[in-house]
């Protein structure tokens, strides 16, 4: 688990949000490289690696990760050196204040600062009660004296700010503490993918990479989906768990079966096909049944219509500085995606998209 844990704490502390993602594009580009025959992107900045099949008529499959996290976008300066801003994905707005963030300016520098909030000194009238405000209402503090010297530091409009966080290991050693689980899993599942893959001959051209844009609406996959002209689409993304709270998706139960969520309802028969691969594979699973959506919801109406779907895993205390997640559902999800490619030759996407 060591290793494991090691190449999840560089991918979980690398910063990219929505419209940022070159860190993430960078990081694909270097690990993914050497083990594809060829490295493509779309016209909005996905990014994938391309593994031919010497098979004749060979299936298109596209797996997609998503490369953003949550974050905010500063939209204006105050008077005082304070900053507002715009939230880049879903926030609750309980989980933001007093929290320390890193801006990044247009020249790359990383300045610190926190997002404010109200004392409860300030809150005695009226019994200490107040309304919750809005996320797009709280302010952030980078501790500059007036807004000539926020301008001065090179702070415009625009520029990013991601959560500051350190990914370490839970006590039992099983679970890790990090930021942007959601969906840096995803991008681990491509690398390892791949890497288990280089020496194997697939009976299906493998399209794997990261998608932009996820977290503002799904929009990189329109783009990837029309670019790449898939067969069947897989997102591999990360899903809210429920278990502290007595609802589906529990830390350390396995790779998630999403059957429906608001933007996609399974096909019936790749839910069969991924049932018993899973069953063949050995692989641990559970149910889960999706509040939010995932980039299998964008591209399974793409193209005339792609049969898609999630291998996913879940994590408590998604798009919030601090989620806990089980490493060994990351195996059971990598043991399941390995499976799922292997097993698709013509034959088998036949069967899936046989209506």
């Amino acid at each position: 688990m060591t290793d494991l844990f090691a190449k999840i704490k560089e991918v979980t502390e690398l910063d990219a949000i929505a419209g940022y993602e070159h860190p993430v594009r960078d990081f694909l580009r270097h690990k993914i490289t050497p083990l594809v025959d060829r490295v493509e992107t779309d016209g909005l900045g996905g990014i994938f690696g391309i593994k031919e099949s010497k098979t004749e008529n060979a299936p298109r499959i596209l797996v997609a990760a998503h490369m953003d996290e949550v974050g905010f976008m500063v939209s204006h300066i105050n008077a005082n050196g304070s900053l507002g801003v715009v939230g880049i994905g879903g926030w609750n707005s309980l989980v933001v204040s007093s929290q320390r963030f890193t801006l990044y300016t247009r020249q790359g520098q990383a300045i610190p600062l926190i997002s404010g909030s109200v004392p409860p000194h300030f809150l005695r009238s009226g019994n200490g009660a107040s309304q919750l405000p809005s996320v797009d209402d709280i302010i952030f503090d980078a501790g500059f004296s007036d807004k000539a010297e926020a301008e001065s530091f090179g702070v415009t409009p625009g520029d990013i700010i991601v959560p500051q966080t350190e990914t370490i290991l839970t006590a039992n050693k099983k679970n890790v503490i990090s930021k942007a689980w959601d969906n840096r899993y995803g991008i681990l599942m491509v690398t390892e993918l791949l890497e288990n893959l280089k020496d194997h001959t697939l009976d299906n051209t493998l399209i794997a990479g990261a998608n932009v844009q996820e977290e503002v609406g799904l929009r990189g996959a329109h783009a990837s989906a029309g670019t790449f002209d898939p067969e069947l689409f897989f997102a591999v993304d990360c899903s809210p768990a429920g278990d502290i709270n007595g609802n589906q998706g529990a830390i350390g139960d396995g790779t998630l079966i999403r059957f429906y969520d608001p933007g996609h309802i399974m096909l019936k028969d790749m839910r069969d096909f991924l049932l018993t691969t899973a069953e063949e594979a050995g692989v641990k699973y559970q149910y889960y049944c999706g509040k939010g959506g995932t980039d299998a919801g964008a591209a399974h109406l793409q193209n005339g219509g792609i049969p898609s779907t999630t291998i996913g895993v879940c994590a408590r205390y998604i798009h919030s500085h601090q989620s806990l997640y089980a490493m060994d559902d990351f195996l059971q999800a990598q043991a399941f995606l390995q499976a799922i490619v292997k097993k698709l030759d013509r034959s088998t996407v036949d069967l899936i998209k046989n209506y």
